[in-house]
């Protein structure tokens, strides 16, 4: 019996590694190549706030997250973004091609989330970022990119890249 859960344990590891190389192989590939300075970019939140990248991932890391209305992996990513800005957590969403500033701002009231939000009504911001997936997170401290990650991603596993973009 012991050799039969040992076995079992062995492959339940095997898989595992597996799955964490097959993730990280599919993160690499499918990263955008973002510009040199992707930080100084100028922004504006839905409110009309200007938005500083640099200024905001100075004293703790700042979670970029694009994503778009019309996203099916969005859907069940961005209620945990949501979750992570109305608990303090230091985050700005890009919504992409998700129409104008008044139609997203219904679709965030109608959803109940309250997240400063920049519109990329266009997909201009999108193609100097070179972002080509929806949902993409990126990670940035002190002005600089820290990690990059692509789809479906965990409320742990947005925790823990801001907790490691910190060290």
């Amino acid at each position: 019996m012991a050799n039969k859960a040992m076995r079992l344990a062995r492959e339940l590891a095997l898989w595992l590694l597996i799955g964490v190389v097959v993730s990280v192989a599919v993160d690499y590939f499918r990263q955008p190549a973002l510009p040199q300075n992707f930080s100084a970019t100028s922004l504006h939140t839905l409110d009309g706030q200007p938005v500083d990248l640099t200024a905001m991932s100075k004293e703790r890391p700042l979670l970029v997250y694009v994503w778009a209305t019309w996203c099916g992996v969005c859907r069940y990513t961005t209620p945990s973004v949501a979750a992570l800005a109305a608990n303090g957590g230091n985050v700005l969403s890009v919504a992409l091609r998700s129409g104008d500033d008044a139609t997203l701002e219904r679709w965030l009231a109608k959803k109940k989330m309250a997240l400063p939000t920049v519109n990329d009504a266009s997909g201009d911001l999108a193609r100097r970022w070179d972002v080509q997936v929806t949902p993409t997170l990126v990670t940035i401290s002190h002005g600089e990119v820290k990690s990059i990650t692509t789809g479906w991603t965990s409320a742990w596993g947005m925790r823990l890249r801001l907790w490691l973009a910190s060290w």
